[in-house]
């Protein structure tokens, strides 16, 4: 395997934002900072990197350029892992691939929740008067700083071709199989269930607070997605609703155990389930930088 341990100096940069990048990262000791616009006049930090997480990934799970760059904020050691060693890497790492479904799961629900709050304050900001929409300036303008340092990143990921890949395995059971009929639950917010779901066919939304006021449809899935993971990689209760949307719905439920079974079994199928997590990440950011937008024209408009 092509794995190396590299250490980086505080202030040195270990990846930047617009790179073509074939590895990624696993933090061994120490602490990074995530960036964009690093280096020109109003840099945005975004967040920090600490040990025992990874980053990079979505360059190698989805062929994408960086999406930020990376900063030492002190000494940190890290192993760089190139992507064509990935499956070795995880293979003899297993428990490592939770810790990543984790990672990616957790930075799922926190875009989650900065999309269903912008949501929120462009339909208050659409009903305001001029004087509301001064009171609502300190909100309006985190949204307006995130749409100004992230608006090269609007461009709508496709999932075409791992859609293609995904289709191989679709008939890859690992899970019990169910066929669900239109206007049923899958799973509901605040429940605790401890297994995800891989759609085979038809269509299902993920909604936030389903059926009230402040009801937000956070994504709409098609065949073959996978979905509902933090409930085998995370003992809180689910943070979403999930419905069917049309008929002749199957879905393949995975528990915990299966996971492992599929980690040693196909790992080809939990390196598909990484990839499309990478991709719901991506989409949910453009649908979150979309509503910034949205905030900062009608903003500009009194």
């Amino acid at each position: 395997m092509g794995l190396e341990e590299k250490t980086f100096r505080k202030g040195e940069i270990i990846i930047k934002e617009g790179d073509v990048g074939k590895t990624l990262f696993y933090v061994q000791e120490g602490k990074a900072g995530v960036y964009v616009d690093y280096g020109k006049k109003n840099p945005f930090r975004l967040g920090f990197i600490e040990a025992g997480e990874f980053f990079g990934e979505m360059a190698i799970l989805e062929a994408y350029p960086r999406s930020a760059t990376v900063v030492a904020e002190r000494n940190i050691v890290v192993t760089e892992i190139p992507g064509d060693d990935m499956n070795s890497f995880f293979a003899e790492n297993p428990d490592l691939i939770v810790v990543l479904m984790k990672l990616l799961g957790k930075r799922i629900e926190t875009m989650s929740a900065d999309y269903i709050e912008s949501q929120v304050l462009l339909k208050q900001l659409r009903d305001a008067d001029e004087g509301k929409k001064k009171s609502l300036f300190s909100k309006i303008k985190k949204h307006m700083d995130m749409y100004q340092s992230n608006k090269n990143q609007l461009t709508e990921p496709s999932k075409d071709l791992l859609s293609k890949e995904l289709e191989a395995y679709k008939n890859v059971s690992s899970g019990e199989l169910k066929s669900l009929n239109k206007g049923m639950f899958i799973f509901r917010e605040g429940k605790d269930e401890k297994c995800m779901y891989i759609l085979h066919s038809g269509r299902v939304g993920i909604y936030n607070n389903y059926r009230s006021r402040e009801e937000v449809l956070l994504s709409e899935l098609d065949a073959v997605s996978f979905f509902g993971e933090m409930g085998i990689i995370s003992d809180e209760p689910r943070a979403a609703t999930a419905v069917v949307e049309s008929s002749g719905v199957s879905v393949e439920v995975i528990t915990r155990d299966d996971l492992q079974k599929m980690i040693k079994d196909c790992p080809n199928k939990v390196y598909m389930i990484l990839r499309d997590m990478s991709y719901r990440l991506r989409k949910l950011n453009v649908e979150f930088l979309k509503t910034c937008k949205e905030i900062t024209d009608n903003y500009k408009e009194t």
